[in-house]
């Protein structure tokens, strides 16, 4: 039989891809030996249970910005969009020159009722069309020429969660690998739910290999990193056992729909209302790529984010969590303005970004974008993301934006 240094990884790829499947309690550090940390079972206070939440969706493959909030009395929307461009019929209206694709239905019902904020042609100077490195500038808070190891978030738990809690992590992830803007300077201890478990056989399956891999005998002379890990190993046991618990024992008060995306919302619920330590959660939501045959694909994705967010803020409303919890979207870049030939469109610039929540102010932020273009022209954003960041972190999660932005940035109205 191989022992536990055979069986634990010892690639820091190899961790994260195994947190990824959510099985493990991990601590994420830029900087340590081989990718560990010395003291992730630190003591340390965890975080006021009635501490502020940010739920964190990202629309991955950048989402197509002016078909998700249409500019409908601009006739340049309609020269630059043929056959994509939304009829004006169909928009559900926000006001007299913008409203929503018809398939955010839910959205707009929120909107209406002041719990759901857009903020507008949200972008950043020099833009990169990559979607590596574009997600790597939203993930980390850098400039389009600067390169940070630490995630936005992460920087924000060096600052804000210090230590370790005993009570659960500080971060959770609902995707298959650990976001970038997770990583961190210091130790804190982060969990990886597997946004595609569809049974309990399956949780079953990650709790008996946790159970296998704790249960080797060490190995002799088992160097310290492999003593770190099987430690980290014994308490993602501990954690795993725990959250499958809750999860299974939760009692939604919404219908959520059974997509893979509603289905992980429910989940954050979840863990929520079972009081964890958690000041973020991120969730994925995957195929906003649309170079081709967008409308049918695009229409789709949108009615699974509106449907899986609404059913997710009426359950955290039911439960009375919905005061402490602020959901916001963001996509690496949007779309180009012009439709390409394969009736889709190609990655672009700027798009707007949804805010939700009981405490958000619920109405059109920023400025909308110029669509006075040629063919390939793209948008110029007139709100830097960092701006809804520093909002975030000085007004929601009370971390004062220098400490995890490097520079004060002037912040939004939308909280």
């Amino acid at each position: 039989m191989k022992n536990a240094a055979h069986l634990l990884p010892t690639t820091r790829r190899e961790f994260l891809r195994t947190s990824g499947r959510g099985i493990g309690l991990l601590a994420f550090s830029q900087f340590a030996p081989s990718f560990l940390v010395e003291s992730t079972l630190a003591a340390a206070p965890a975080p006021e249970k009635d501490r502020s939440i940010l739920v964190l969706v990202q629309l991955a493959g950048g989402n197509d910005g002016l078909n998700t909030v249409i500019p409908f009395e601009d006739a340049n929307y309609y020269r630059l969009r043929p056959t994509l461009g939304v009829a004006k019929d169909q928009v559900l209206r926000l006001g007299d020159t913008a409203g929503l694709h018809p398939a955010c239905a839910p959205l707009h019902a929120l909107y209406r009722e002041g719990r759901l904020g857009i903020v507008q042609n949200v972008g950043y100077p020099n833009p990169n069309r990559s979607h590596f490195r574009s997600t790597e500038i939203w993930e980390t808070g850098s400039a389009s020429n600067e390169y940070l190891s630490s995630g936005w978030i992460g920087r924000f738990l060096d600052n804000a969660c210090s230590g370790a809690p005993d009570e659960g992590p500080v971060a959770v992830h609902v995707s298959n690998e650990v976001p970038q803007s997770f990583l961190a300077q210091n130790a804190h201890p982060t969990f990886g739910l597997n946004p595609n478990q569809r049974n309990r056989r399956e949780s079953q399956d990650n709790l008996a290999l946790l159970e296998k891999l704790v249960a080797q005998p060490a190995a002799d002379g088992e160097h310290g990193n492999h003593g770190f890990l099987r430690q980290t190993m014994m308490d993602a046991l501990v954690t795993e056992k725990r959250v499958q618990g809750v999860l299974g024992g939760y009692r939604p008060d919404a219908t959520y729909p059974g997509t893979p995306f509603a289905q992980s919302l429910r989940n954050v619920a979840a863990l929520v209302a079972a009081r964890f330590p958690t000041r973020v959660y991120f969730v994925t939501l995957g195929g906003f790529d649309t170079h081709s045959n967008q409308a049918g694909a695009h229409q789709n994705l949108l009615r699974t984010l509106s449907e899986g967010l609404a059913a997710f803020q009426k359950d955290l409303e039911a439960h009375r969590l919905d005061q402490q919890v602020l959901t916001m979207t963001f996509s690496e870049f949007g779309r180009r303005p012009n439709e390409n030939e394969s009736r889709g469109t190609d990655h672009g610039t700027a798009a707007p970004l949804f805010v939700m929540g009981t405490r958000v102010k619920g109405t059109l932020h920023g400025t909308p974008p110029s669509l006075a273009l040629e063919r390939n022209q793209d948008l110029t954003y007139s709100t830097d993301f960092r701006q809804v960041y520093a909002t975030v972190l000085d007004k929601w999660l009370g971390c004062p934006t220098e400490q995890v932005l490097g520079r004060t940035y002037r912040p939004l109205e939308f909280v």
